[in-house]
């Protein structure tokens, strides 16, 4: 069982809107080139199946950016700067197969206007409903001055210092 407390909404949607600056700076380039290529504007106007490609390919684009941050490391760009991390119920990190399904529950939880991840809060662990559906869950990370207090206390076997420092004796 994981001792960190769940992420709650506003986290999360923080790093979503990092992760969407980020990719949007990556699709753009990718838009071009389809759109060269294509010799103008995809639309659906200009034919299904090249629409239905492009969208496609886009989708794919988002998809691998999720998949290996949570593989690699845990997190994205946006996780990072909000100290949130994508782990697995057991606490470790994401095999492939895993990161896919939470990709795929992802999308689906937050397209409805985010009722899948206000689901946290119906919860009784507060994990989102794409959390839930891929036993998957994503931490609040201690800040690096707190975990190196803790590891200190804990090396000593004394109980961390409380928010003013002090140690409980």
């Amino acid at each position: 069982m994981i001792r960190a407390s769940s992420a709650g909404f506003g986290r999360r949607f923080a790093a979503l809107i990092y992760d969407g600056f980020l990719l949007i700076a990556v699709l753009m380039p990718y838009t071009w080139v389809v759109v060269l290529i294509h010799g103008g504007a995809v639309t659906e106007a200009s034919g299904r199946l090249s629409w239905w490609a492009f969208r496609t390919g886009a989708l794919a684009i988002m998809a691998a950016y999720y998949v290996l941050n949570w593989t690699r490391s845990g997190q994205t760009l946006g996780m990072r700067a909000w100290r949130l991390r994508a782990l697995t119920d057991s606490g470790k990190r994401l095999p492939v197969g895993q990161a896919v399904v939470r990709f795929c529950w992802g999308l689906a939880a937050w397209l409805p206007f985010g009722l899948g991840v206000l689901w946290l809060y119906a919860d009784p662990e507060h994990l989102a409903l794409h959390d839930r559906l891929s036993r998957t869950r994503v931490v609040v990370l201690a800040r690096s001055r707190d975990r190196n207090q803790r590891t200190e206390s804990e090396d000593r076997g004394r109980e961390p210092p409380d928010q003013h420092g002090v140690q409980s004796e």
